[in-house]
């Protein structure tokens, strides 16, 4: 058979050319083509709105390369921090009237981290400063016990410990020095100036001591005083320690002044 005749007859009889493969069409028709296009649209739409929310934070929180992040609250401000566990470990509040902290230890270092300047804890405070400064007029109050080795004033200042409306006390098991090295030392008081030592003795050591305003003895017959024109006395003391002077002869003359004991 020819092959025009061939053809004809595979024609005829619809009859598939030898080694040629049935063709199909491919590709998205309908619905489906337009649901592919709106999803697309959905997801350009939602990156552009992401991208420009993203850009309008950064400028109104001020956040770029060469300034930091600015957070501004018309109330507060509060940072938590929580373990692996979802527990709250510490917590910063920054108020319009105070800056609150919630930590186990509080620590504020040096610029370069290295040095610690200030720690608080439940028991203590600690000052890693060389120096401590308080400006205020009314100074430092602390409702409790201060311990420390040494309380010393600013160069070319006086210091001064004063309790405006109590006593003032110094007590030390050990003892108590006060002393000036370079300068007169003054103790004064309105009422009584007690010095007692219930073990030991008082002792008064210096070239010269001076007593002054003590009083003129009393004669014990004529109940007068003493010339006050006298030069020299003598010092007594009564059985209960008050001393007098008296004045000074040949003898002793503290027995015939002592009637100014009966006085005290």
């Amino acid at each position: 058979i020819t092959q025009e005749q061939f053809i004809l007859a595979s024609q005829a009889l619809h009859l598939q050319r030898p080694g040629c493969d049935p063709v199909y069409p491919v590709g998205l028709y309908g619905w489906r083509k337009r649901c592919l296009y709106f999803f697309l649209l959905l997801l350009l739409a939602t990156m552009i709105v992401n991208l420009a929310l993203t850009v309008w934070i950064i400028k109104v929180m001020n956040f770029s390369a060469d300034g930091l992040l600015v957070l501004r609250s018309d109330k507060n401000v509060t940072m938590n921090a929580r373990n692996s566990r979802g527990q709250l470990t510490g917590q910063l509040t920054v108020g319009p009237e105070a800056v609150e902290a919630q930590c186990q230890r509080l620590e504020v270092r040096s610029r370069d981290g290295g040095k610690l300047l200030f720690t608080a804890d439940e028991d203590e405070v600690v000052m890693a400063t060389e120096k401590f400064t308080v400006t205020g007029p009314d100074g430092a109050v602390f409702g409790h016990s201060v311990e420390t080795p040494l309380i010393q004033a600013r160069p070319s200042e006086d210091l001064r410990l004063e309790s405006p409306t109590r006593t003032l006390t110094m007590e030390a098991p050990r003892g108590v020095e006060v002393s000036a090295a370079r300068g007169p030392l003054k103790v004064s008081g309105r009422k009584d100036l007690q010095l007692e030592s219930t073990e030991g003795e008082i002792l008064l050591d210096a070239n010269t001591i001076q007593l002054g305003s003590l009083p003129l003895g009393v004669y014990g017959a004529s109940g007068g005083r003493a010339s006050e024109d006298q030069a020299l006395y003598e010092v007594c003391v009564c059985p209960s320690g008050k001393i007098y002077l008296s004045p000074a002869e040949s003898s002793s003359t503290c027995q015939a002044m002592s009637n100014i004991c009966l006085w005290s």
